[in-house]
């Protein structure tokens, strides 16, 4: 009886830790890139990105300055597109052209931006 017991319990420890490990990573991953975003919005005005059609920053021409900052915001952007996937049961990819399309919308005049057949385009 005291085993089951210690295994309902364990259970839910295990479940309360990976909520909890979930939760804090989702908040790390959130102040990364509110901290990022200045930046992002700076290589964008300077028209060095662009958002491509899966829902990643990319670099419109040869100047790669920033890298770090695109390297790490697009790996934190594929992290939130697994797990949002994950949640959902479906594809990654469609995730992440979902988010392509809102972003498409919500762009500001003169960003370039990357329609769903790869063409560039400024707004």
């Amino acid at each position: 009886m005291q085993k089951r017991c210690f295994l309902k319990i364990s259970a839910s420890f295990v479940f309360i830790l990976f909520f909890m490990a979930t939760f804090v990573q989702s908040a790390d991953i959130k102040s990364r890139m509110q901290a990022r975003l200045p930046q992002i919005i700076k290589l964008k005005t300077q028209g060095i990105i662009g958002e491509n059609s899966q829902g990643l920053l990319e670099f419109r021409g040869a100047n790669k300055n920033g890298a770090d900052i695109v390297n790490a915001e697009n790996a934190d952007r594929q992290k939130i597109y697994k797990a949002i996937a994950k949640q959902q049961g479906v594809d990654v990819t469609l995730v992440s052209q979902k988010r392509a399309q809102q972003i498409r919308a919500k762009a500001g005049a003169g960003e370039w931006l990357q329609k769903p057949d790869g063409q560039w385009y400024k707004k």
